[in-house]
């Protein structure tokens, strides 16, 4: 499987966002591990599915160095806490309510995501989250953990 390399300067991890208690973190702190960064908002109809996939990739490769991030661009934070009541997250989630992260990532779309490799470079991008390409999304996770 090929990858597409862009000439425009891709999306890095040194983005600050907030943790849930509100303080100020680095994506930076998943540095060394394959990343997939997910951007999503509680009122994302898509996220609702995208969020039990994610739980199970974090559940199947956190211990072979994947890291699982859901950034949140929500601006009332309790939309985001009632959204995961309903669907826990197993993994990450950072908050980045001003969305800067997000126009610096370009998004088109929510959810989108953005899977990064352990050397922090972009390698792989998509808008949306559907059902039929899962088995790819984790064939692309699975490569990059055995590089």
């Amino acid at each position: 499987m090929a990858f597409a390399h862009s000439s425009i300067a891709a999306p890095a991890l040194n983005y600050a966002v907030q943790n849930v208690k509100g303080e100020t973190v680095n994506l930076s702190e998943f540095a060394g591990k394959v990343v997939y960064v997910d951007f999503w908002s509680s009122w994302c109809g898509p996220c609702r599915k995208s969020f039990p996939w994610m739980n199970e990739m974090h559940a199947k490769y956190a211990a072979k160095g994947l890291a699982v991030v859901a950034i949140n661009l929500d601006v009332e934070p309790e939309l985001a806490a009632q959204f995961l009541t309903k669907l826990p997250a197993s993994f990450p989630v950072r908050y980045n309510p001003e969305g800067d992260v997000a126009r610096s990532f370009d998004l088109q779309g929510m959810p989108s995501s953005f899977l990064f490799n352990r050397q922090g470079e972009l390698v792989q991008k998509h808008v949306g989250f559907y059902d039929d390409k899962k088995a790819l999304y984790e064939q692309e996770i699975q490569q990059l953990l055995v590089e």
